[in-house]
């Protein structure tokens, strides 16, 4: 059976920087069964989740349907945006259709692991054999001290480090649920949200350096230069209609990704309101890249830290460090628990 709890809890253990860590660690090791289930205290998910996401990891499902070596099952984030702030609307439509897009994507081709820690269910029975070294072992079980959540503690991004760890160390796979995570987001301002893009580039940059080369290369400004100077070149097609044709067509895909998880179209009272969003959104993302990939020192919650080469953190000193690395005014960056969420 699943235990689950939520990431905010009481009776805190230290084990490391990460506040979610040093949260969950207690009901970790006092939960009553194997399969856990940890969420954020942000999330709302559909009646029926629960089951779903049991039988999704367990193996059970049609007959001949096997899925043995599946040990983490996860959600695909989706953004309720209750506050009004800019910030707010922009996260809006990133979860909702490029980082739902890719995300998805990544997940069904299974390359390589790709997890945000929103929702996720896993056996402890299999968090207690790895280390986050990602290096293969003997799949004996191991209950030193030197394994198990604690040792996530000093992982800014524990939620892609714990799976990343069951993918290679233990040599087991992931499962996208068909549910979705709905995140309730609150007052995010610009800066909030600049803030958090820059802070998990500068964490993916030291964990997953080649596919952070790359991600530029997946954003509609910069395929939209490449394709429309290819074309103007090749075969004289002005610029212009390529670059129409091109956000057509990009903006459609993202909205249709949008209805996939919402099960509805976007509603006609919010749709010029979340395409503004999307396109800022768009606008912004490669200038945000080029900032954050020449730097180290994230904030997260109103502490400052800094990412070393094998992705761990440590606390930076506070005060100016000649990288600007916006906090904004909520140490929480717009992300609040649903108890005290607009």
């Amino acid at each position: 059976m699943a235990t689950g709890f939520h990431a905010l809890t009481t009776g805190e253990e230290v084990v490391g920087v990460n506040p979610k860590v040093n949260n969950l660690v207690r009901p970790y090791r006092e939960a009553a069964n194997d399969i856990l289930w940890v969420l954020d205290s942000n999330v709302l998910v559909h009646s029926g989740t629960l089951a779903r996401s049991v039988d999704a990891l367990t193996g059970l499902g049609p007959p001949g349907f096997s899925r043995k070596n599946v040990a983490l099952v996860h959600h695909v984030p989706f953004a309720l945006a209750s506050g009004t702030a800019l910030g707010s609307r922009i996260e809006e439509a990133f979860l909702n259709t490029n980082h739902a897009k890719m995300y998805i994507a990544i997940n069904i081709l299974a390359l390589d692991s790709c997890v945000v820690g929103k929702s996720n269910l896993y056996r402890r029975s299999d968090v207690e054999r790895v280390n986050g070294t990602l290096r293969p072992k003997n799949l004996a079980p191991n209950q030193g001290d030197g394994h198990g959540l604690p040792v996530f503690g000093k992982f800014l991004a524990e939620d892609n480090m714990l799976a990343s760890a069951i993918w290679h160390e233990l040599g087991l796979r992931h499962d996208l649920s068909c549910d979705v995570a709905c995140n309730s987001v609150g007052n995010m301002t610009l800066l909030d949200y600049i803030g958090r893009r820059i802070r998990w580039i500068r964490v993916r940059k030291h964990m997953v350096l080649s596919a952070t080369i790359l991600e530029p290369f997946t954003e509609a400004v910069v395929l939209s230069i490449i394709a429309s100077t290819s074309l103007k070149y090749l075969f004289g097609i002005p610029a212009w209609c390529t670059l129409i044709i091109h956000f057509s067509a990009w903006l459609f895909v993202d909205l249709d990704v949008y209805c996939s998880l919402a099960g509805h179209p976007l509603p006609i009272a919010s749709r010029w309101q979340f395409m503004a969003a999307w396109a800022v959104r768009e606008i912004l993302a490669l200038p945000i890249f080029v900032f954050a990939v020449f730097g180290s020192e994230v904030v997260w919650r109103g502490s400052r830290y800094r990412v070393l080469r094998n992705g761990e953190v440590i606390e930076a000193p506070s005060g100016p460090t000649g990288v600007w690395s916006p906090s904004g005014g909520n140490p929480m960056n717009g992300y609040e628990p649903l108890a005290t969420s607009p």
